[in-house]
């Protein structure tokens, strides 16, 4: 590798460390924007004529079969910190029937020999897995040949593209050019032997946004919403100078809402002549089952969350396994107090209603 290879190479594993220690160590949630799933609530019902061991919280996506609608959402790679916390996290997804993603692959492709940051399939032969590139990166020099890489890296069963616009913009060293990339998606789409995801990385996607894509051939959408982690707040956190992280702190709340990005999506495939009905990963602020149930009810398929799994899994395998226990526990609770015995039956009418205004 060239020297410059070598110092980008260097720079972007600096700042995977950097975004590690961020999320960790200080406050970079939403302050004024909420995930908007407060604004909803389910139907209690006091006789289910239900056996609660008996629910059944499997699904499937991308037409794999999921035990547990749960997506431990992309964070890392290309650390021993977080090597260690990536075989944890699959070691879990593989315990309890989740899907997993792992953090961009951008510092691999740069310096190969951190590919073993992000090897998870050893961990997880089962799980439903996410390879994971930044779509901006298909304006610097990346095309078919990085993203295969990236897949066959990790036995993937699917591409993720991130949207970072925020990000980048606010990212001292970010990359900002993001011209022309439908066309070039369009492009990898077709020739990728995987299905493509695009997710957002916490500031949501509309759904004339998700049309677009939907129309660029992407297999899913990832709306990853306005509501939990900033990454504005990251980078501003992390930034060099002050004009950037005064960004950071003035973009730190920008976004369109969790919820909000379920229902605009959804709405695409009830619209007059339309076939969409694209399957839908719901993230971004996620913190506990009900959020996730929540989410499922007004039409993701999978619920996806980050910060819960990437504290529990920096402190210790059996933190994890609380903490899946728990989630589990959680939405199954749903379901038995709603008196649905299947992740389908949330979405009938009554089940999820919205919340009376606090008086």
């Amino acid at each position: 590798m060239n020297t410059s290879a070598n110092n980008g190479a260097l720079n972007t594993q600096t700042r995977k460390a950097d975004h590690l220690r961020v999320c960790l160590e200080e406050d970079v949630q939403s302050h004024r924007i909420t995930n908007g799933l407060e604004r909803y609530r389910f139907t209690h019902c006091c006789l289910p004529e239900l056996n609660r061991s008996e629910i059944d919280i499997s699904t499937t996506f991308l037409g794999k079969a999921i035990a547990t609608p749960l997506l431990i959402s992309s964070m890392t790679g290309g650390t021993e910190q977080a090597r260690l916390i990536n075989q944890r996290l699959a070691q879990t997804a593989q315990r309890y029937g989740l899907a997993i993603g792992v953090g961009s692959q951008r510092v691999a492709v740069e310096n190969p020999d951190l590919t073993a940051t992000f090897a998870v399939r050893q961990y997880a032969p089962d799980a439903l897995i996410f390879a994971n590139l930044g779509a901006v990166q298909l304006n610097y020099d990346y095309g078919l040949s990085q993203c295969q890489k990236a897949v066959d890296w990790l036995e993937a069963d699917a591409l993720i593209l991130h949207l970072n616009p925020l990000q980048e913009a606010v990212q001292t060293e970010g990359d900002v050019n993001f011209k022309g990339l439908f066309a070039k998606i369009e492009q990898l789409v077709k020739a990728l032997p995987v299905p493509v995801v695009a997710k957002e990385v916490g500031n949501g996607i509309s759904a004339a946004m998700a049309q677009r894509l939907i129309e660029s051939g992407v297999a899913a959408i990832d709306v990853a919403g306005a509501g939990g982690t900033s990454w504005a707040r990251v980078e501003s956190e992390r930034a060099k100078d002050a004009k950037q992280r005064r960004l950071g702190n003035t973009f730190a709340d920008w976004g369109i809402p969790t919820a909000e990005c379920i229902i605009g999506i959804r709405a695409l495939s009830s619209a007059p002549g339309s076939s969409t009905a694209v399957p839908l990963i719901a993230s971004g602020g996620l913190r506990n089952g009900l959020d996730a149930t929540k989410a499922l009810a007004l039409g993701a398929d999978l619920a996806g969350m980050a910060l819960p799994f990437l504290q529990a899994a920096s402190q210790s395998e059996a933190a994890i396994a609380e903490l899946c226990e728990a989630l589990i526990a959680e939405i199954v609770t749903v379901l038995f107090c709603t008196g649905c015995a299947s992740l389908s039956e949330l979405r009938q009418d009554g089940i999820l209603c919205p919340a009376l205004p606090a008086s």
